[in-house]
């Protein structure tokens, strides 16, 4: 292993000037001007995969292509892992808010700035070279890899179900890497062992069918806007408490350990609230900052849109309201049953005044691996040797519904070592790379098939 660690310390300014290449790259898959940009990047990507070592090919998809390659195999059985990330990105703007161009790759002290040097250009290149560390000192692998680096995960994996069904045989395998998340702090590593699901729909409330004067008939209809925030306001009560029956039924409960392991994370509630800019926090009372982010469901409103919004005022009854909702879940609540349990108690609660329409309903589960497991311990042994720190275990509150698919399509679990730090900007301008984690992350990668490798 001194031969891999000598190279990766060797290279670490050409590895930096490559993902500056990667970086120029416009894989904006939200935007469809950039649907040649997504292409260009995918093709580079490729030849970089074939550049270290690699069997690359690009796979189209009804969407964005999908970079598929894998190391030399070996004969006989060997452990085989996939790793997954993403080369798209989320747009840029607005321009305005960035201290340099976001295309353009730029360094302050020991920080990369550019769209996607975090989300997740940056963290799968540091998997990319620890591997290229392997294959250009002649070092053998002790396991056989595959990559599947795909295009659409900022616009919700639409392709990639389908991908993994028709692969399902090359791609098998006997666990799943992911580093497209967090660590808690620079010198706090961490291993994620859940995240939380979600499920989503649109409510629509339907009353005359135009918008009414005011004056005219204001009193004599129900305002749609009005009864939309009132049926809503229903949904929680005053201690952060959802009141849809049976909401909480399945809700795994927290362990002591997993207790003891989340104040191990840093930060504290006030300076949580600080960092927010809220007067006062809210939350489900019982439960930490922390446990309520990351393993406690919730209702939120992601958006309200009705009648006029333009400048100064028209004096309008408006004949529709509409709210976008968004349902975070937690072990071992089931997508489906909660939808349903909500969409009826909306029903059961909405008034015979206005019309209630659900639509554009979708879901994904929840996810949680065994932290004590031998896949974990070895992930935990990596991240260790490679930061030098001991690694923390920790949930995220955010949802990778991929890793449901990769579950059950694959039959694998899934290890999160995500990289970057709670500054990095995500989806934001100025979204930045810490270069010290960088570097941490292609040494906790080439140690991490040892690891996973080795007996026990």
């Amino acid at each position: 292993m001194k031969a891999v660690l000598d190279y990766l310390n060797t290279n670490e300014k050409r590895f930096v000037d490559e993902l500056g290449e990667f970086l120029r790259f416009r894989s904006v898959s939200t935007q469809p001007r950039h649907r040649r940009d997504m292409a260009k990047c995918a093709e580079w990507l490729g030849r970089h995969c074939r550049s270290i070592g690699l069997e690359a090919r690009v796979c189209p998809t009804a969407g964005h292509p999908v970079v598929w390659a894998r190391t030399r195999l070996r004969p006989g059985r060997r452990p085989h892992f996939l790793i997954y990330g993403h080369y798209d990105v989320q747009p840029p703007e607005p321009f305005e808010l960035w201290h340099s161009p976001p295309f353009e790759p730029t360094i302050r002290g020991r920080s990369l700035i550019a769209r996607g040097a975090v989300d997740d250009k940056g963290q799968i290149f540091a998997h990319l070279k620890g591997v290229e560390a392997y294959h250009k000192t002649d070092t053998d692998l002790p396991c056989d890899l595959t990559f599947v680096i795909e295009g659409e995960e900022e616009v919700g994996s639409l392709s990639l179900p389908l991908f993994l069904r028709q692969h399902r045989r090359e791609l098998r395998c006997d666990g799943v890497i992911i580093s497209d998340g967090d660590m808690p702090a620079k010198n706090l590593p961490a291993l994620t062992y859940g995240l939380r699901g979600v499920a989503a729909f649109e409510i629509t409330l339907r009353g005359p069918s135009r918008d009414l004067h005011s004056g005219i008939f204001g009193g004599s209809v129900e305002n749609p806007a009005m009864a939309l925030c009132q049926l809503l306001g229903r949904m929680r009560d005053g201690k952060g408490r959802i009141t849809v029956p049976g909401y909480y039924a399945d809700v795994r409960p927290l362990t002591a350990a997993e207790r003891r392991q989340f104040r191990r994370l840093p930060g504290s509630e006030e300076s949580h609230r600080r960092s927010l800019g809220v007067p006062r926090l809210f939350g489900e009372a019982g439960f930490s900052s922390v446990e309520r982010v990351t393993c406690r469901p919730t209702f939120e409103i992601n958006g309200l849109t009705s009648g006029y919004q333009g400048d100064g005022s028209k004096t309008i009854v408006p004949a529709w309201a509409r709210a976008k909702i968004t349902l975070r879940l937690v072990p071992d609540q089931k997508p489906e049953t909660v939808l349903q349990a909500t969409i009826a108690h909306l029903k059961r609660l909405c008034p015979p005044t206005v019309r209630i329409e659900i639509s554009d309903r979708r879901a994904a589960a929840p996810y949680l691996v065994d932290p004590s497991g031998a896949q974990a311990r070895a992930a935990m042994r990596a991240l260790r040797s490679a930061f030098g720190r001991e690694p923390a275990l920790m949930r995220e509150g955010g949802s990778i519904p991929i890793v449901t698919d990769f579950k059950k399509l694959l039959g694998a679990d899934t290890l999160l070592l995500g990289l970057a730090l709670p500054n990095a900007n995500i989806h934001a301008p100025d979204e930045q790379l810490d270069l010290d984690c960088f570097a941490a992350g292609q040494r906790m990668s080439a140690l991490l098939w040892q690891e996973l490798a080795g007996p026990g």
